[in-house]
């Protein structure tokens, strides 16, 4: 029978450096009919404009659409300085709305213009999108690894995938009956923390991968490259080939998923961060918290991002974050019963 077909969501405006984007996304696709790309173009600007031209006047798999819309947002002076988020949110609807409805398209899988990709970008998206069908609690697919660093990640293992309640972003499939739930609340500003209130994806979940597949290389843009200097610069990008369309995928099915983390980290051996971070050992361990000062503590300690966004520490699962420290799993776990995320933390 025919495959999916996934076309890729390239969001531009005014960087130029949306070349490289391209010309990532073009030497890696493996087949122009199953990824077509369509770029959705902000800002106007020309330059911009002109380089993304040079694509799609000579792939016809290639195709640009304009926002049509770039008049000046109404804000309050204290909400002038976020600007560029309420431009970015009113993109991104324009062109969701655009992929789903006017080109009636089933998924997407939206990168923005600074991002670069894995030689296995495309087999990851193709493995990983039967399991939106397979399991109803799973509302997205993500690229990147919120933690991903070096440093806390098992390079040994690119092949490893897990649940998280974090939207991640940077690189993500959505499928269009999301989107059509999603479209009529879409909010107008800060689009991204608005996907981490499990109000609005229903409490599901996304799939994301222990070594990220994209990478950002895009300092400037509306956070100003304070994020890129202390996070995004040192992430790993995934330079290992992983046939995912051959591989079982059923242990990221919830209730599989969910069991085996539930019994596992009953079961280990806990540390305190300290001891986690500078003892030796190839055995998995807890490290538990019982507050949103203490998870910042251990997460701190630990190297991880402390940051919650609705409740929800990046990267958690359940109340769980895991990461891999000097050749050991480490989880970050509640040291109590945990029901559901209190959104008074952070």
């Amino acid at each position: 029978g025919k495959g999916p077909v996934l076309p890729i969501l390239v969001i531009a405006c005014d960087r130029v450096t949306v070349r490289r984007c391209l010309d990532n996304l073009v030497k890696f696709r493996p087949d122009k009919n199953t990824f077509p790309i369509i770029v959705s173009q902000d800002c106007g600007h020309n330059e911009t404009y002109q380089i993304i031209k040079s694509y799609t006047d000579t792939d016809p798999t290639i195709t640009v659409v304009r926002q049509p819309d770039l008049s000046e947002i109404p804000l309050t002076r204290a909400k002038v300085k976020f600007k560029g988020y309420y431009k970015i949110a009113r993109h991104f609807r324009f062109a969701l709305n655009y992929v789903f409805v006017t080109l009636k398209h089933e998924a997407v899988i939206i990168v923005e213009d600074d991002l670069d990709i894995s030689p296995d970008f495309f087999e990851y998206f193709l493995g990983t999108y039967p399991l939106l069908s397979k399991d109803p609690t799973i509302w997205c697919i993500s690229a990147w690894n919120d933690n991903g660093k070096k440093q806390l990640i098992d390079l040994s293992r690119p092949e490893l995938l897990h649940r998280t309640d974090f939207f991640p972003g940077l690189g993500w499939l959505l499928k269009r009956e999301t989107w059509l739930q999603l479209e009529p609340k879409w909010p107008q500003a800060f689009f991204d923390d608005w996907l981490r209130d499990p109000e609005n994806t229903q409490g599901r979940a996304c799939i994301r991968p222990e070594v990220s597949r994209t990478y950002s290389f895009g300092k400037v843009g509306v956070s100003k490259g304070l994020f890129f200097d202390m996070h995004l610069r040192y992430m790993q990008l995934n330079m290992e080939y992983i046939e995912f369309t051959k591989l079982n995928l059923t242990y990221l099915l919830k209730d599989v998923y969910d069991d085996h983390l539930t019994t596992l980290v009953a079961s280990l051996p806990e540390q305190t961060a300290e001891e986690a971070k500078s003892r030796s050992g190839v055995e998995p361990v807890k490290v538990t918290y019982t507050s949103a000062k203490t998870y910042q503590k251990a997460a701190k300690k630990l190297g991880l991002m402390d940051d919650f966004r609705s409740g929800i520490p990046r990267t958690a699962y359940r109340g769980i974050v895991t990461c891999y420290i000097q050749g050991r799993r480490v989880y970050l776990a509640p040291g109590y019963q945990w029901t559901k995320y209190d959104p008074t933390w952070g």
